[in-house]
């Protein structure tokens, strides 16, 4: 599995391509009315059967490239070590420590060691970016009420 720090941008000739691709693939998947479907690769003539579902998600995959984020496929009830979920957060290990004992973020414990779902690191990481706008929100709101800054 591909870590944080791996992931990366698609490149723009990659972007080029999912944007290309994503209408031509939406089309086809509404006209497709069965569980699985066979696909063709085009450089090997090969035929594969591939779930719709599967088939759904690479237009996902797609979109989201097409839009230039990076993407990474994670099974959704992995789990993560306190040091990994540290490093999606963006603290350090003893602070996660101490938020997984204050109860801010759920998890349980194998032996001695934390692990924590990766779902619930990443619904933590969002629900601190939305607190963070916030407070950025009321800072600029407070300093344009003192007058030190204009909107």
């Amino acid at each position: 599995m591909i870590s944080i720090e791996q992931l990366r941008r698609p490149s723009k000739s990659e972007q080029k391509t999912a944007i290309e691709s994503f209408p031509a693939l939406s089309s086809i998947l509404s006209n497709i009315h069965s569980e699985q479907t066979e696909i063709e690769i085009e450089e090997t003539g090969e035929r594969i059967k591939i779930p719709v579902r599967a088939l759904a998600f690479l237009g996902d995959i797609l979109k989201a490239m097409g839009e230039g984020k990076p993407v990474s496929i994670v099974p959704v009830a992995t789990e993560v070590t306190t040091q990994k979920a540290a490093e999606i957060l963006g603290c350090s290990r003893p602070y996660l420590v101490k938020l997984l004992e204050e109860g801010a973020i759920d998890f349980i414990k194998v032996g001695k060691h934390r692990r924590i779902k990766f779902e619930d690191v990443l619904a933590y990481k969002e629900k601190m970016k939305a607190e963070q706008k916030k407070n950025i929100i009321d800072i600029m709101g407070f300093d344009e009420e003192l007058g030190l800054y204009d909107s």
